[in-house]
C-alpha cells in the first residue's frame, strides 16, 4: 500500500508508467451479483446497476462512460466508441431470466439501450474516417450521405403533419437519429486530419489475434489523435470467450481454461494470457505518451480504466475486482499508489470518482457512496 509498492507479474507490462499508475483494492460489485453470472456482468461492470430481471428486452443502468459521452462526448463526431475482438461469446452468454442483452457489450446509453461493440477492423476504419478506400472516396460518400439525409429530413416532415399522435411520436424517435447522423457528418466534415497518418485500409479481421488486438488499438488511438472520439471502451476479450493464445504458447480457449480449479499448471498458463493482455494495452498506453496535446501528452491528458468485471474466475465472483488507473487525468489524478479500501467498497465509487476527475457533473452512480479524495 502507498507509493512504494510493487507491481504483480500481469501488471509489469505498466512499469514504466507506474508515476502514473494507481492500482486500487478491497472493490466490489454486489449489483453485479447473481447466478446469470456471464449474462450480467459485461453490462454491470460500468454501471453498476443490477438489470431488470424477467424480461428478455434489456433494461439495466446508464454506464459510466455514456455519462461523460453526454458531457464532453457532443464536440467530437462520436460521442464514445465502442470497440471488441469478438463477436458476442457462446453458450452461458443468455439466460432465460435475463435475456441476452447484456453479455455483449460493456457500454449502455440508456437502461434501454446497449450500445454494440464493434470488432471488424474495416468496420471501425469506415466508421471512423468514412466508407471508401480513398479520401477522394471517403470525401464523396460523406457529401452523398448528407443528400440523402436532406432528404429524409424534407419527406419527414411532410409525413408528420398527417400522422397522429402516437405515430408522431414514433417519428420524432427516429428523427431524432437521424439529427445525430447529421451532427456526426457536419463534425467529420469540420475534422483536420492533415496531422494523421492513415493506415491502409483493413480487409477484415486479421488472421492471426496478435494482429487483430494490435490492429484495433492502434485505430483507437488514431481516432484520439484525431480527436473523432474522447471516450472509448474496449472489451479484450468477449464473455465465455473461445479465444485461443497459440502466439504466447497456450493452446487452451480462454473460458475453459478460467474455469482452472486452482490448478497450479492452468493458473500459470490463464496468467501468461492476462499478462498478454497488459502487454498489449501497455503498448497503447506507450502510444498515447508519445503524442503530444498542448502541454503534455495524449497519457498526460487521459484517464484509462483498466480491469475486469470478474475476480476468481472459477468462483465467478464479484470480488475483490482488478481495477487500476493510468494516465494523468490534466493533473487530477495523483498516480504511483497503490490503494487499499476496506473489503467490499463499490466499484461504483471508482467510477463516481473518474467522471468527478472529468468535470462531469453527476452525484451519484449505481450504488456509489462517495468519491475517492485519495485517487
Amino acid at each position: 500500500v502507498g507509493a512504494d509498492f510493487e507491481l504483480s507479474p500481469i501488471l509489469e507490462p505498466l512499469a514504466a508508467y507506474k508515476q502514473q499508475l494507481t492500482v486500487i483494492s478491497g472493490l466490489g460489485n454486489r449489483p453485479g451479483e447473481s447466478q446469470a453470472v456471464h449474462a450480467i456482468v459485461p453490462a454491470t461492470w460500468l454501471s453498476c446497476v443490477h438489470p431488470k430481471k424477467g424480461s428478455q428486452e434489456p433494461y439495466g443502468g446508464v454506464t459510466a462512460d455514456q455519462m461523460a459521452a453526454l458531457h464532453i462526448g457532443q464536440d467530437t463526431p462520436l460521442p464514445s466508441l465502442e470497440v471488441a475482438t469478438e463477436q458476442p461469446g457462446g453458450g452461458g452468454a443468455c439466460d432465460r431470466d435475463y435475456g441476452c442483452g447484456y453479455s455483449s457489450t460493456i457500454s449502455f446509453r440508456t437502461p434501454s439501450s446497449p450500445l454494440p461493440m464493434e470488432h471488424n477492423p474495416r468496420k471501425l476504419f469506415q466508421r471512423l474516417f468514412g466508407q471508401g478506400d480513398t479520401a477522394d472516396e471517403r470525401v464523396a460518400l460523406i457529401a452523398q450521405q448528407r443528400s440523402l439525409l436532406d432528404m429524409v429530413r424534407d419527406e419527414a416532415a411532410d409525413l408528420q403533419r398527417t400522422l397522429g399522435p402516437g405515430d408522431r411520436a414514433l417519428l420524432s424517435d427516429y428523427l431524432d437519429t437521424v439529427r445525430e447522423i447529421e451532427r456526426r457528418v457536419q463534425k467529420t466534415e469540420q475534422q483536420d486530419l492533415s496531422n494523421v497518418t492513415l493506415p491502409q485500409v483493413p480487409v477484415g479481421i486479421p488472421d492471426g489475434f496478435d494482429d487483430h488486438l494490435n490492429l484495433m488499438f492502434d485505430m483507437t488511438a488514431l481516432a484520439w489523435q484525431a480527436n473523432l472520439t474522447r471516450i472509448f471502451n474496449f472489451m479484450m476479450a468477449a464473455e465465455v470467450s473461445g479465444q485461443t493464445y497459440n502466439h504466447i504458447g497456450v493452446a487452451d480457449a480462454f473460458h475453459p481454461l478460467s474455469h482452472h480449479a486452482n490448478d497450479p499448471a492452468k493458473l500459470e498458463r490463464l496468467a501468461r494470457i492476462q499478462r498478454y493482455h497488459t502487454e498489449v494495452f501497455a503498448k497503447f498506453v506507450a502510444k498515447l505518451a508519445s503524442l503530444p496535446d498542448g502541454d503534455g501528452s495524449m497519457l498526460d491528458h487521459s484517464i484509462l480504466l483498466y480491469g475486469s468485471n470478474m475476480s476468481n474466475s472459477d468462483k465467478h465472483n464479484q470480488f475483490p475486482l482488478p481495477t487500476a488507473l493510468i494516465g494523468g487525468g490534466c493533473g487530477k489524478l495523483k498516480g504511483g499508489q497503490h490503494l487499499r479500501y476496506p473489503d467490499h467498497t463499490p466499484l461504483s465509487n471508482v467510477l463516481l470518482t473518474i467522471l468527478d476527475r472529468s468535470s462531469v457533473p453527476v452525484k451519484s452512480l449505481g450504488d456509489s457512496t462517495q468519491v475517492l479524495a485519495e485517487v
